[in-house]
């Protein structure tokens, strides 16, 4: 027979709703962006070494998902996410806002800004592989011995 702390901790009251649904939604937007991303690198590099037509693609791609940083940016501070994927997030929207700078920005410098342009896009997919590698650790934690975090 249950003792009446088993009962009483098993009431509606005393229940908490998991996060993990919600972890896991954000986990799949994140690999979805990511999918972008090397959608974004594969149009391009068909676009420059090709056929200029993919270019096309390749700024469909940017204005279709870069709405997704900023909506992983709102989730990651709806629930309660570690202080590194917070800070990974929040850097997506602006490294996607300094990749526009660099393409869109006319200013006198004696180099141009496009040249940081792959650069911040590396730094972007690096960013966003992190992102979904830190995010899969706290949904499969058993997959990592080292994770200590449980949900």
């Amino acid at each position: 027979m249950p003792s009446f702390d088993t009962i009483a901790k098993s009431t509606p009251e005393h229940t908490l709703t998991s996060p993990k649904p919600a972890i896991t939604g954000f986990y799949a937007i994140a690999v979805l962006f990511n999918l972008c991303l090397v959608a974004q690198v594969l149009t391009v590099g068909l676009a420059y070494f090709d056929n200029p037509v993919w270019w096309n693609t390749h700024v469909w791609l940017v204005r279709g998902y870069s709405g997704l940083s900023l909506v992983l940016l709102a989730w990651v501070y709806w629930i309660p996410f570690p202080q590194r994927v917070r800070m990974l997030t929040l850097s997506l929207p602006i490294l996607l806002g300094l990749q526009f700078l660099t393409i869109h920005g006319q200013l006198l410098l004696p180099v141009p800004l496009a040249i940081f342009h792959p650069l911040l896009g590396f730094s972007l997919f690096s960013v966003s592989s992190t992102l979904v590698h830190r995010v899969g650790h706290l949904l499969f934690p058993a997959q990592d011995k080292n994770t200590s975090i449980t949900i």
